[in-house]
C-alpha cells in the first residue's frame, strides 16, 4: 500500500466537499415595487452521468449512502457489490464531487492487496488506472490528477511506466498548480529531476526551474502548515533539500548567493578550523562569488593569515583545491601520498581525497574508498571512520524517502564505524560517542523489525550504495 500520509492526503482531496450556500432574495426597499428575484446560476457540473442522469435517480442515490456505509464499516465486499451498481449510472454523484471514483480506487487498491495472482493484481491494477482516467476526463480541474498518478507509479507501478513518463506527470501538476500542487509531488519530483538531469535528459533551466519551484514549496508548507500537515512537510523537507544538493556540483547551476547562505555561516562558526576555511572558501570560489564581497573578502584575508598549507609535496593540491579544481586537486594528492614518507601526512591527504568527494563531488562510494585508504595507511586513526559513518548516516534521502524502514537501517552501519572510531582513538571518542547517541534513535524500532521477521542481533545485509553487512538493533 501507498504511504500513510499520501493516502490521507488522497481521501481529503479526492473527497471534495463543496457546500451550497442557500440562495436569498433580493430586500423589498418600501415604497417601491418589489423586484423580480434573479433567475438561477446554473451549476457547472461535471459532463459524466450523474445521480440525476441515471434510469432511477433514487435507487442510485439510495446505493450511494449505503455502499458508504459498507466502506466505513469495513465489509468491503457488500460495499463493493453496491458501488459497482452506483458506478455503473452515476459515478460523477452529483457532479460535484469524484467520490465514487475515489473510492473505486480504494476498492481495487484493497484487493490488490488481498490478492496473490500476480495476472489479478495487474488487472486491477489497469482499472486503477482507468478510474484516474475518468477523473481527469470528468474532472479536470487543477492537477492533482497528474500528481496522483504519478505518485502511484513511481512507488506502486513502476513497472507501467518510464521514469520520463512519471517525470512529465509530476511537470504537469507542477505546471498547473505551482506552489499549490500536493506535497506528496515534492519528493519523487526531486528525486527523479536530479536522476534524469544525471542522465542528461533534462536540460539545465529545466531543472533549475522545478527545483526552484519544489524548494519554494517547502518554504511555504513549513510555514502554513497546521496539525497533521505539518509533519507530512518535515517528512518532505528532511529529504528533498538533501536530494537536491546534488546540483550544487554543477557548475553555474546555482547562484553565488545560495552559496553564501548556505556555507558562510559555517565559517561564522568555526572561523578558526582551518578545514572549514578551505571548504567554505572552495564552495564560493566554484560559484563564482566575486572577491570584492565584504564576506568574500573577510574569508579570504583569515585563510591567509591561519591557514597557508605546509610546503611539500601536496602545496600544488591545497592550491587546487581552493580554486575549485576538484579533479587536479584530487589527481595532486595522489601524486603526494606516492610521494610522501611520512605515514600520517600519507593518511591526511588520502582523507583530503575523501572529503573532496564527499563534500563536493557528492560521490559516496569514492569518498569511503579514500578513507578507508587513509585508514589502511594509518590504522590508529578514528577520523576516517568518523567520515565514514557520516557518510552512512546521510544517506537516508538517498537510500529511501527520508524516513522509513530503507532510510533508517542506514543508521546501523553509521554506527558501526563510529563505534570502530572511538575504539582505536582516544582523540574522537567524544565525537563518535555524541553521533551515536544523535542517531540511535533515529534507528528503527522493535515493532518493525518484528513485522519483518526479524530480531535484533541478527546480521543483516544494508544494500542502496553502502552494500555491507551489520547488526540490526531498535531504537527502543
Amino acid at each position: 500500500m501507498i504511504t500513510s500520509y499520501r493516502s490521507c492526503l488522497a481521501s481529503a482531496v479526492l473527497c471534495l466537499a463543496i457546500a451550497c450556500t442557500p440562495k436569498a432574495t433580493a430586500p423589498v426597499v418600501e415604497g417601491q415595487p418589489a423586484q423580480p428575484a434573479p433567475a438561477p446560476v446554473e451549476e457547472d457540473l461535471s459532463p459524466c452521468p450523474k445521480f440525476r442522469d441515471a434510469p432511477n435517480p433514487d435507487e442510485a442515490e439510495t446505493n450511494y449512502v449505503l455502499y458508504r456505509d459498507f466502506l466505513r464499516a469495513g465489509d468491503w465486499d457488500q460495499a463493493f457489490r453496491l458501488w459497482k451498481k452506483v458506478y455503473a449510472v452515476a459515478p460523477a454523484a452529483d457532479g460535484r464531487r469524484n467520490t465514487v471514483y475515489a473510492d473505486g480506487i480504494r476498492f481495487y487498491e484493497y484487493y490488490i492487496s488481498q490478492s496473490q495472482d500476480t495476472l489479478q493484481q495487474a488487472a486491477y491494477a489497469d482499472t486503477i488506472f482507468s478510474i484516474y482516467d475518468e477523473i481527469e476526463r470528468c474532472y479536470p480541474e487543477g492537477g492533482y490528477i497528474y500528481g496522483i498518478k504519478g505518485f502511484d507509479l513511481f512507488y506502486k507501478y513502476r513497472n507501467r511506466a518510464s521514469k520520463e513518463e512519471i517525470y512529465g506527470l509530476f511537470k504537469k501538476a507542477l505546471d498547473t498548480d505551482s506552489t499549490k500542487a500536493p506535497d506528496f509531488v515534492v519528493n519523487p519530483m526531486a528525486s527523479l529531476l536530479v536522476e534524469l538531469y544525471d542522465e542528461g535528459r533534462i536540460p539545465q533551466q529545466e531543472a533549475y526551474h522545478y527545483q526552484g519551484i519544489l524548494r519554494e514549496m517547502i518554504r511555504k508548507g513549513l510555514a502554513d502548515c497546521a496539525g497533521t500537515a505539518c509533519e507530512r512537510w518535515q517528512i518532505i523537507a528532511e529529504y528533498t533539500p538533501v536530494r537536491l544538493e546534488y546540483f550544487e556540483t554543477v557548475k553555474g547551476f546555482y547562484p553565488c548567493e545560495y552559496y553564501l547562505d548556505k556555507y558562510y555561516p559555517d565559517f561564522e562558526a568555526s572561523p578558526e578550523d582551518c578545514d572549514v576555511v578551505r571548504t567554505v572558501y572552495s564552495r564560493l570560489k566554484f560559484a563564482g562569488c566575486p572577491q570584492e564581497d565584504e564576506r568574500m573578502a573577510r574569508l579570504i584575508r583569515i585563510g591567509n593569515e591561519n591557514c597557508r598549507p605546509e610546503a611539500g609535496p601536496a602545496d600544488s593540491a591545497y592550491i587546487y583545491l581552493r580554486e575549485a579544481e576538484y579533479a587536479k586537486a584530487i589527481a595532486a594528492f595522489e601524486k603526494a601520498i606516492a610521494a610522501e614518507e611520512d605515514a600520517e601526512k600519507k593518511a591526511k591527504y588520502a582523507l583530503n581525497n575523501a572529503k573532496i568527494y564527499e563534500v563536493h563531488l557528492r560521490n559516496f562510494s569514492r569518498a569511503r574508498a579514500w578513507a578507508e585508504q587513509a585508514a589502511g595507511i594509518r590504522p590508529d586513526w578514528g577520523e576516517p571512520y568518523i567520515l565514514i559513518g557520516r557518510l552512512y548516516a546521510s544517506s537516508g534521502p538517498l537510500c529511501g524517502p527520508g524516513r522509513g524502514w530503507d532510510s533508517q537501517i542506514v543508521t546501523w552501519p553509521a554506527i558501526d564505524a563510529w563505534q570502530k572510531a572511538r575504539s582505536i582513538d582516544p582523540e574522537v571518542r567524544a565525537e563518535a560517542d555524541k553521533l551515536i547517541a544523535r542517531y540511535r534513535q533515529y534507528m528503527p524500532n522493535r515493532e518493525d523489525v518484528f513485522i519483518r521477521n526479524l530480531k535484533a542481533g541478527q546480521s543483516f545485509y544494508v544494500g542502496c550504495w553502502i552494500q555491507r553487512s551489520t547488526v540490526i538493533r531498535t531504537a527502543d
